[in-house]
């Protein structure tokens, strides 16, 4: 199994959170988590804040809004 910061690192890598991916990570965190996982998760909320990271979810939120 995947760990949490196994797909931060593929988020930051790649500057891109995919819906799979975003979907993945609410489901790990619904279980327990190391703080190393923890840490990760947080460095990935704040790339998404600064821009560093987009987010699929939102871009297809914002063209959904963009539509009507």
């Amino acid at each position: 199994m995947k760990l949490i910061r196994e797909i931060v690192k593929q988020a930051l890598n790649t500057g891109y959170l995919t819906l799979e991916a975003e979907e993945k990570l609410k489901k790990m965190l619904e279980n327990k988590y190391d703080l190393e996982d923890l840490e990760a998760f947080i460095n990935l909320q704040q790339a998404t804040m600064l821009g560093i990271v987009r987010q699929e979810s939102k871009e297809i939120f914002a063209a959904s809004r963009n539509c009507s």
